[in-house]
């Protein structure tokens, strides 16, 4: 997960819990370390504490890369062109979402408004992506 908002994290931290998937998710703060978590770079380096992911959760607005220009190089690396890519981001305008999906999101959430709302997109994700959803074979696995 791709998150800068440490009250954003708070909250999915909760929401992972309730859902029973804490223990899975990992979360960095902006597009250059989601990069390098991908590669295995740097403090990433080790995969068995930190796994290539199934999937992302990308936010857009991020310091250094936001989640767009992420998704972009994400999309640009023949390793990483396969992995689901959802943003979950505050933004609902119309804009982002058309960009996220001409860069080949898979799916594009809005964060909801009440805090305690973050639980059934979880709920939502995790039954859809991580339940009924087959994955394809990735070239970094």
């Amino acid at each position: 997960m791709a998150e800068d908002n440490e009250d954003e994290v708070f909250l999915l931290r909760r929401a992972l819990a309730k859902a029973r998937l804490e223990g899975q998710a990992r979360f960095v703060g902006d597009g250059e370390q989601v990069l390098a978590y991908l590669r295995g770079e740097g403090e990433f380096a080790d995969r068995g504490q930190y796994p290539f992911p199934r999937l992302l959760l990308l936010d857009i607005k991020m310091p250094r890369m936001n989640g767009l220009e992420t998704l972009s190089a994400i999309r640009s690396d023949p390793r990483f062109r396969r992995l689901v890519v959802i943003f979950l981001t505050s933004s609902s305008q119309e804009r982002d979402v058309n960009q996220a999906f001409d860069l080949q999101a898979n799916s594009y959430l809005v964060k909801p408004s009440k805090p305690e709302a973050m639980a059934e997109i979880v709920e939502q994700v995790k039954a859809y992506w991580l339940g009924t959803n087959h994955f394809p074979a990735c070239p970094m696995e």
